[in-house]
């Protein structure tokens, strides 16, 4: 895997600066009157809400969580009496996945890979969530998915994704995201976030070395597990530099730099351009290490 940021120009994959200040003005709106504080036009409120399916599939409940499915197409390419290839998904909240990103789901089920995500509240990857994942995980693996699922986190998800890495390495074929947090200390915050790890503000920042994904990323460099990024270059939600780029820093200074690749996405932020999410390379990479992940050649570990 090519080790260097491949930048997108934002003169080849653009959209109209009006339209988009359009669409977050008016996503905006919407979130103001959502009912909790971390609401905005990036970062849509959990609800108690039915889950809304953007593609065809299953809603259920895991220990009185709300979990989905999105239903794979069946396919010639796994072999027979192999588990089925999925994807883990997050954040799994009432607005998420959302129609933004329709198109990848389409093409992750028309290749015969599943999503699934556990709705575990804001809680920005504490190992309260990590615990609730394992039970879809098993669930999961119950109905005939493969032990070892490819990860995609959106946004905040990247909290839950990389958390799940780093706890369960020989559980991980490969770490996607789109805009991905990895450090709950750029967003939400530690003021946000402690309630989610039961602790108080500065008792989570005086363990952020334990509790912090992007501190503890080394125990996925160390397992082999690939990463595919998408990040802007001018996100001020979720800096680049501290998130997707520290996780690619920490990557290199283990000599595993050729696992990471970080796609810049020149001039966009924290937003619905599409080509967030209509990133062919970011697919194609999760689809790939899903179908790894099922048959047995997903990433080797390799040790803590």
């Amino acid at each position: 895997m090519n080790a260097t940021i491949a930048p997108i120009a934002s003169g080849v994959l653009s959209v109209n600066r009006q339209a988009s200040i359009a669409i977050l003005v008016a996503a905006a709106l919407a979130a103001s009157v959502a009912a909790t504080p971390h609401a905005s036009a990036q970062e849509p409120a959990a609800s108690a809400l039915q889950k809304n399916l953007i593609v065809p599939g299953e809603v259920f409940s895991v220990d009185g969580h709300t979990a989905f499915l999105f239903t794979p197409a069946e396919v010639n390419a796994r072999p027979a009496g192999a588990p089925r290839p999925w994807i883990l998904y997050g954040p799994t909240l009432a607005a998420y996945p959302d129609e933004a990103e329709r198109w990848m789901h389409e093409r992750f089920t028309e290749a015969g890979v599943a999503v699934a995500g556990i709705d575990t509240g804001e809680s920005y990857g504490s190992p309260a969530a990590v615990q609730a994942t394992e039970k879809l995980h098993a669930e999961m693996v119950k109905r005939g998915y493969a032990a070892k699922p490819a990860l995609l986190g959106r946004s905040r998800g990247g909290l839950w994704a990389s958390a799940w890495a780093i706890a369960h390495p020989d559980l991980t074929a490969g770490l996607g995201g789109i805009y991905p947090v990895y450090d709950w200390r750029t967003y939400p915050g530690a003021e946000s976030a402690a309630g989610a790890y039961g602790l108080t503000p500065a008792d989570l920042l005086a363990k952020a070395e334990e509790l912090c994904p992007v501190e503890r990323i080394d125990v996925a460099a160390r397992a082999g597990i690939p990463v595919c990024i998408i990040h802007g270059d001018i996100d001020v939600v979720v800096p680049i530099e501290q998130n997707s780029g520290r996780v690619k820093a920490r990557y290199e200074a283990l000599g595993k730099g050729d696992l990471v690749e970080l796609i810049v996405a020149e001039g966009q932020g924290h937003n619905f351009w599409e080509g967030f999410f209509h990133c062919q390379q970011l697919v194609d990479f999760l689809i790939e290490k899903a179908r790894a992940g099922a048959t047995g050649s997903g990433a080797p570990t390799s040790g803590k």
